[in-house]
């Protein structure tokens, strides 16, 4: 289907979809420049991503060892771009297919490898050979779910080439990148269906995140119902101006040619409506 797709001329990742909520509606807006990744998502008068290179978007992207110790964003196939996109206009990552409708959209891509051949992260050289990589990425988005107008699904699924073998996999399912006022870290603690103040961190622990407001009126949570290990991440560059949450899934030797999907759900609010969503997912059984 990929190679097939390759021969086609690459479709508009321009598009826009839309969800009513009470008071306002969602908004989610992609762009050729990132790929079909989503440059924009706004509720009420606010914009919720900081879509400001080809890696701060609300995106997907994924991190392999190839054959060495794993280190950040050596082998980190990115649905933007790469890190030479910078803020230019144009992706190395390459649409193969965008569909949207009403509060539905769809997508399929080749995502760039971050680092170009020859670059470094830190002190670590990129291992991949090419700036394009050969691993797909689908996503299926829905603004609303089960009679719920602020939830969003977010579905993504991970094809890996046949011709790769990797010891470890690290899948960054989701993640945004969020403007910096959203300075408010919380978690949802399944247990008791209630938030508690997160550390700054940075890095994964195992409850769903909200980043917020410090007012509360706006906020952004990410739950995933899937059963296996998963963590969920935050940071804040406060130089960069920018904050930023995630949800992760590593593999040991994942299988070449193999499907990776992954469930989740991204809630867009006050503090307040996403506690009270997130609450509602957890109750269900998944």
């Amino acid at each position: 289907m990929i190679s097939h797709l390759l021969l086609l001329a690459a479709p508009s990742g321009d598009s826009v979809i839309r969800g009513k909520t009470p008071d306002s509606e969602i908004v989610i807006t992609t762009t050729t420049r990132c790929a079909g990744a989503i440059h924009s998502l706004t509720w009420r008068g606010k914009e919720f991503i900081n879509s400001y290179d080809h890696g701060r978007q609300l995106q997907s992207a994924s991190n392999f060892d190839a054959g060495s110790p794993i280190t950040a964003e050596t082998f980190n196939p990115t649905e933007a771009g790469s890190r030479r996109d910078d803020v230019g206009f144009t992706s190395t990552s390459r649409l193969l297919d965008l569909s949207a409708k009403g509060n539905e959209l769809n997508t399929k891509s080749l995502m760039a490898f971050w680092l170009a051949p020859g670059d470094r992260s830190g002190p670590h050289l990129a291992k991949n050979k090419t700036l394009l990589s050969n691993h797909g990425l689908e996503k299926r988005i829905v603004i609303g779910y089960r009679g719920r107008p602020q939830i969003i699904s977010y579905d993504v699924a991970f094809t890996l080439p046949k011709d790769e073998a990797h010891g470890h996999a690290v899948f960054e399912s989701l993640t945004g990148y969020m403007p910096p006022e959203f300075s408010q870290f919380w978690i949802f603690d399944s247990r008791f269906r209630e938030l508690a103040p997160l550390s700054d961190g940075p890095g994964e622990q195992p409850h769903p995140v909200i980043l917020a407001t410090p007012n509360g009126s706006h906020a952004m949570g990410i739950f995933s119902p899937e059963k296996q290990a998963k963590g969920y991440g935050r940071w804040r560059f406060a130089p960069e101006k920018v904050v930023k949450w995630n949800c992760v899934f590593r593999v040991d030797n994942p299988a070449p040619g193999g499907r990776f999907a992954y469930r989740h759900f991204v809630l867009v609010g006050t503090l307040d409506q996403v506690k009270r969503d997130m609450s509602w997912l957890s109750a269900q059984a998944w």
